[in-house]
């Protein structure tokens, strides 16, 4: 599919002085929560890079780069994550392709990425250029990445509803109110901690361990996913000959 209303997402290295012709760029959104001070719950989070060279200098864009002759897509995704922030996603699912013709000074179509990133994953970086934002407040972004990222959002949002991505976003072990805590937060909603529960153990996603975190309250046996249950069914194409 292809959305064919907006400018062009850049790699954040890349320069305007391409060759003549059609250049494919691969992006990524990448999800993860955060807690800042004084929040109730924590928020969707994604990480910018701060663009060195023009077009739009110095503005806050999507990790991004070229895709190279040899490589596939998915491998294009990973290389220029890892390039570019550091992460390495637990999960990482092709989300869209934006290929306006007007969307770059030169012809550039884009196959953006969605990834999710769990509290272990994430990085120290004190690159000045990468900088974490709250996904539902961001600054004006180079190109239509604003776009990008609210399509990717939307995409979060009901795709939680139907399926286990959720769990992308939580350590190996976790108890159901860290997972109630993950639906909230993507959901912008409180659910009720009876009902959760009852849903939640009625799937055959989660496997109870012998183990409790022990804190102020009762302690609360700590869970983990079942590793033979896909985060979301990719279907035929998910799977590699």
């Amino acid at each position: 599919m292809t959305i064919t209303n907006a400018p062009a997402p850049r790699a954040s290295g890349a320069t305007s002085s391409v060759a003549p012709g059609t250049r494919v760029a691969v992006s990524t959104v990448i999800f993860t929560l955060r807690r800042s001070a004084g929040q109730e719950r924590a928020s969707v989070a994604l990480p910018l890079v701060r663009r060195q060279s023009d077009p739009h200098e110095g503005q806050w864009a999507l990790p991004g780069g070229w895709l190279d002759i040899v490589e596939d897509l998915d491998a294009a995704a990973s290389r220029t994550l890892a390039e570019t922030t550091g992460l390495a996603p637990s999960y990482l699912e092709q989300l869209y392709a934006f290929g306006a013709v007007d969307r770059s000074p030169t012809r550039v179509v884009s196959i953006v990425y969605w990834a999710l990133i769990r509290p272990d994953e994430m990085a120290d970086t004190s690159d000045e250029n990468v900088r974490w934002f709250d996904a539902d407040d961001l600054p004006n972004l180079a190109f239509d990445h604003n776009q990008i990222v609210a399509y990717a959002l939307w995409r979060l949002r009901n795709k939680v509803g139907y399926s286990q991505i959720a769990h992308g976003l939580l350590a190996d072990e976790f108890t159901l109110a860290e997972l109630r805590e993950v639906y909230e937060s993507i959901l912008r909603r409180k659910l009720d901690p009876a009902n959760f529960r009852r849903q939640v153990e009625g799937t055959d996603t989660l496997l109870p361990t012998d183990r409790f975190r022990k804190g102020s309250h009762r302690p609360a046996r700590l869970y983990r996913f079942n590793q033979d249950v896909e985060l979301a069914d990719r279907g035929p194409l998910g799977v590699r000959p």
